[in-house]
């Protein structure tokens, strides 16, 4: 994946995260814009407060944590490789996953400060709710971003993200395809592999 798209993942994901919160059917178009305007005004928080970027990537793990179905997320980039782990492989695997995906992504935060997000429509999407919105960096043209939220395992999260037509879930189960190739699908070793990568 190029700078340019992994910088727009990471503004998106910023927003997914606490774009998701709300349950589902009560999302508007009101709402969701106001959360989305929380979490930049949170991300730019962490920014200003000058602290080291170790500490930046913490607060990425930590509203991913919160806001992401990152056990759905974890287990659809392995595809079907997720269903030859045992329960504790994917355990650690997942803790693996989230730890890789905070500091790939929280490690450009710097680059989208002063970006903004504008909602422009909710609507039902099978069994979950897609919020379109447009995204604005300074120097780039703006482009749109898709979260993707449900409710299936038990509260409201999101479980994807689109960015101009790319899934982040798709595009890392490549990334995560490609280091299990390389450890010739020995887990373990791609397990190893995220706890340092990123």
């Amino acid at each position: 994946m190029n700078n340019n798209l992994t910088r727009r993942f990471v503004l998106g994901s910023a927003a997914a995260a606490l774009a998701a919160p709300m349950p589902a059917l009560a999302l508007t178009d009101a709402s969701a814009k106001a959360l989305v305007n929380k979490v930049v005004d949170e991300i730019n928080g962490v920014i200003a407060s000058s602290r080291g970027l170790n500490a930046m990537i913490a607060e990425f793990e930590r509203i991913f944590t919160r806001y992401a179905d990152v056990n759905i997320i974890a287990q659809s980039t392995l595809g079907a490789d997720a269903r030859s782990l045992s329960s504790g492989q994917m355990r650690a695997y997942t803790d693996a996953f989230r730890g890789y995906v905070a500091r790939k992504y929280g490690k450009r935060f710097n680059e989208f400060v002063g970006g903004r997000i504008e909602i422009k429509d909710v609507r039902e999407v099978k069994s979950w709710h897609e919020v379109r919105s447009t995204v604005y960096l300074r120097g780039e043209s703006p482009f749109e971003v898709r979260f993707l939220v449900s409710d299936r395992s038990g509260k409201d999260l999101f479980f994807d993200m689109v960015i101009e037509g790319i899934s982040l879930r798709l595009s890392e189960r490549t990334e995560i395809g490609s280091m299990l190739d390389r450890r010739n699908g020995n887990i373990d070793g791609l397990i190893a592999d995220l706890k340092t990568s990123g």
